[in-house]
């Protein structure tokens, strides 16, 4: 009888490709027996149900769960747990691929949005996921459907429309949050210019937002802080040689969170002691590797990344094997001072770090600026307000400072 129980049911012919799948995703053999264990609950549950592979989604998954609950199995996982099951599926061809929704009038202008400003303006996703997201908000507020026609009317948009849409946003959020709806209003309404969908160009109307730009002078760390959340990566450990490579490499190149995130195998040339960044509006430059960072990013590919078809460099250290997301290499740097009892900061903080240390050692802003690929000197130009030194060599004194 426990032998009859054990037979996978009706999803017996795809126990083996789905055995092989988790395993080339990186989930250990353990946790794969505890899946395809899973898996014959649910094929033999289909089997007395009298249903057939094909018939399998998230409903019915759902039937399977509510079942076990009735009995009794308060510990069964969720639906979220059935995801690689039923990916696996739609990639043999088992069920059928979940067809979305047809689309409303505004997520179809939405989607060619989206499209201009990934190829015409070659934003980063982060960014074109923000502009998305605004326009999205105010073509439903503003030129959504009038009566049943389900059109968006952008034709009939005023002034008057704008004002109201920043008004509402910029009372809920910071004046940086405030300045950013300002941008990502002032790129729709220029694409619905530019497109021919409304006469007038309202990005003229969009009100600047108050506030004076580098007011403070960078926060930044110095060279024996940086040093410190260098060396609190245990590089025995593999987690920790991941982290290690990462620390490496913002805090020796600068490199922005996405620019780690985004390399891939082929982008480290060895024999030349260079490495490609894939920076921000697809730009892409070539730098020098230094004998530091590449020997971290030597010992991390040789010894501790996981093995997976995946060209990321850096990849998760769980199962589902893939590249690492952007947020992962703040969440490295947090982790790193907590370690050495450092108040957490970002990963940008460290970008900050090398250009001071640069200056500080005589760099000038336009070597710098080479650095840290500022597409504009004037972004460079903030790190001059830390170099207090020369500062006070060219201050003149204060009236009545000195009596």
């Amino acid at each position: 009888m426990s032998g009859t129980r054990r037979k996978p049911g009706r999803l017996g012919p795809l126990v083996e490709g789905y055995r092989l799948r988790l395993l080339s995703l990186g989930y250990t053999p353990g946790t794969v027996r505890g899946m395809l264990k899973t898996l014959g609950r649910v094929g033999r549950w289909m089997q007395a149900e009298g249903l057939e592979p094909a018939q399998l989604d998230e409903v019915r998954i759902e039937r399977f769960l509510s079942m076990r609950r009735a009995e009794g199995h308060l510990s069964d996982l969720g639906l979220r747990s059935f995801v690689p099951l039923l990916q696996h599926l739609r990639d043999e061809g088992v069920i059928a691929v979940r067809t979305a929704a047809p689309l409303t009038a505004v997520e179809r202008l939405v989607v060619t949005y989206r499209d201009w400003l990934i190829n015409d303006r070659g934003l980063a996703a982060p960014t074109v996921l923000r502009y998305e997201n605004a326009a999205r908000r105010f073509l439903l507020e503003h030129a959504g459907s009038v009566g049943k026609d389900d059109e968006v009317h952008v034709e009939l948009l005023t002034g008057l429309d704008v004002s109201q849409f920043l008004l509402a946003e910029c009372a809920r959020v910071s004046i940086g949050a405030a300045k950013g709806r300002v941008a990502e209003l002032r790129s729709l309404l220029r694409f619905l210019h530019l497109r021919g969908l409304t006469q007038l160009d309202l990005a003229a109307a969009v009100p600047p937002v108050a506030g004076w730009h580098h007011t403070t002078i960078p926060k930044t760390l110095t060279a024996g802080e940086v040093q410190r959340l260098v060396d609190s990566c245990d590089r025995s450990d593999p987690i920790g040689a991941r982290d290690y490579a990462i620390v490496i490499l913002v805090a020796r190149l600068g490199l922005r969170s996405a620019e780690v995130a985004r390399m891939e195998l082929g982008d480290v040339d060895w024999r030349a002691g260079e490495v490609l960044i894939r920076g921000k509006a697809r730009r892409s430059d070539r730098l020098p590797l230094p004998v530091e960072v590449g020997e971290a990013l030597a010992c991390y590919l040789h010894e501790a990344r996981p093995p997976t078809r995946d060209r990321a460099v850096f990849v998760t250290c769980r199962a589902p094997r893939r590249g690492i997301r952007p947020d992962l290499v703040g969440d490295v740097v947090r982790r790193a001072c907590l370690r050495c009892a450092m108040a957490p900061v970002g990963a940008h903080r460290l970008r900050h770090a090398l250009a001071t240390n640069m200056l500080a050692k005589g760099a000038s802003l336009i070597e710098i600026s080479q650095v840290l690929r500022h597409q504009d000197l004037a972004t460079t130009a903030i790190y001059a307000k830390v170099d207090l030194a020369g500062l006070r060599t060219v201050a003149r004194p204060w009236p009545g400072a000195q009596r």
